[in-house]
C-alpha cells in the first residue's frame, strides 16, 4: 500500500485523523433561533426608519394642535385653518382661558374630581386587594368570584342611572367618581401583586406583634410602589378623560368637566361662556380656542406619564410569570 503524504491511499491519514467533519479542537457553532441573531445593517435601517414613521405620526398632529393654539387670528386665517409652520407665537388663547370663565372653571373641577377620585379608587382597590390576597380572609373565594362575574355580567346603564337617581347622586360630583369608582381588573393586578410578597417576611411581622393595617402599610405597600403608581396613573387618567357620567349625570353647565366643555367646543361649535365677545369682536380665533382646550385636557397625561414609565414594566409584568 502506498501512502502519499504519509496518507494511506484509499484510507484514513495514519495518525487516525478523519478526514470529514470538524477538525480536532474546534467546537461547531450552535444553532440559534433567528430572532437571537444579529440583526443585518438593512433590518436595523428598516427597523429605525418604521420607527420614525410611528413616531412621526404620533408627534405630527400633536405639533400641529399645539402651533395653532399658538398663533393669532390673522396667521390662522392666511393658512385657511391649521397652521403647520409658526410664524409667530402669542399665548392669548390661553390668557383668556386661564383667565375666568368656564373653561377655568371646568380645568379646576376636572382636577379636583380627578384628585378625590384617585385617591378614593386607589384605597378601596388596595384594601380590597390585599384583603382577596390572604388565603386566610374570611369569605375571600366567594367575594373573589362575585368580583370576576361582574367584569362578564352588567348591570346596563338604565338600572345604573336609576340608582343613582335613587341616591340623589345627579347634579353632584359623586356622580363623576362613584359609578366608576373601582376596576375589578385593577383589583386583580394588586392581588397578584402582592400574593408575590415573600410569606416569611409577614409572618415575621406577625410574630413580632405587627397587625394587620401595620403589615398592610409598612410591608406590602412599600414592596409594592411600583404597581401602585401603575394602578394610580390608569384610575387618574380615566378619571381626567371621563365625560360620559358628566354627560347623563349632570345638567348645570358650571359643574361640567374639562372633557365635556372640549366637546361641546370642538363638535358642537358652541362658545364657552366669558370668550363669546372676544371671538365676536375678532380678537380671538375660535379654532386657537378649541385647540388651546385640546392642549390643556392633553398636557396633565403626557407631564405626568414619563415620571411613571419606568414602573410599567415591574407594575404589570410581576406577579403574571411563573418560574
Amino acid at each position: 500500500m502506498t501512502t502519499v503524504l504519509g496518507t494511506p491511499a484509499g484510507g484514513p491519514p495514519a495518525d487516525g485523523t478523519p478526514t470529514h467533519g470538524p477538525r480536532p479542537g474546534r467546537r461547531a457553532a450552535p444553532l440559534r433561533p433567528a430572532w437571537e441573531e444579529e440583526p443585518s445593517r438593512a433590518g436595523q435601517a428598516g427597523k429605525g426608519f418604521a420607527l420614525g414613521l410611528a413616531c412621526l405620526s404620533i408627534l405630527f398632529p400633536l405639533w400641529i394642535v399645539v402651533v395653532t393654539s399658538l398663533q393669532t387670528k390673522q396667521t390662522i386665517d392666511e393658512a385657511g385653518g391649521l397652521v403647520v409652520i409658526p410664524k409667530s407665537i402669542t399665548f392669548v388663547a390661553y390668557q383668556e382661558l386661564l383667565g375666568g370663565g368656564q373653561v377655568q372653571r371646568a380645568t379646576l373641577v376636572s382636577v379636583g374630581v380627578t384628585l378625590v377620585g384617585t385617591l378614593f379608587s386607589m384605597t378601596v382597590s388596595v384594601l380590597c386587594a390585599y384583603g382577596l390576597s390572604r388565603s386566610g380572609s374570611l369569605g375571600h373565594r366567594w367575594i373573589l368570584m362575585t368580583l370576576l362575574a361582574t367584569m362578564f355580567f352588567g348591570a346596563g346603564l338604565i338600572p345604573t342611572y336609576l340608582l343613582v337617581q335613587a341616591l340623589g347622586l345627579t347634579d353632584t360630583y359623586l356622580a363623576l367618581i362613584l359609578p366608576s369608582a373601582v376596576s375589578v381588573f385593577n383589583i386583580l393586578v394588586l392581588r397578584a401583586f402582592f400574593m408575590n410578597i415573600s410569606q416569611e417576611l409577614i409572618d415575621s411581622a406577625r410574630i413580632d406583634g405587627a397587625g394587620e393595617w401595620r403589615i398592610l402599610f409598612r410591608i406590602v405597600v412599600p414592596l409594592s410602589r411600583a404597581v401602585i403608581a401603575v394602578i394610580a396613573l390608569f384610575y387618574a387618567v380615566g378619571y381626567w378623560s371621563a365625560w360620559f357620567n358628566a354627560s347623563i349625570y349632570l345638567t348645570d353647565q358650571d359643574m361640567m368637566p374639562l372633557q365635556n366643555v372640549m366637546i361641546q367646543l370642538v363638535q358642537r361649535q358652541q362658545r364657552p361662556v366669558g370668550l363669546a365677545a372676544q371671538i365676536n369682536t375678532g380678537e380671538l380665533s375660535p379654532l386657537a380656542i378649541q385647540m388651546a382646550v385640546m392642549v390643556m385636557a392633553l398636557l396633565p397625561v403626557a407631564v405626568l406619564s414619563p415620571f411613571v414609565q419606568k414602573h410599567f414594566k415591574e407594575g404589570m409584568l410581576t406577579g403574571a410569570v411563573k418560574g
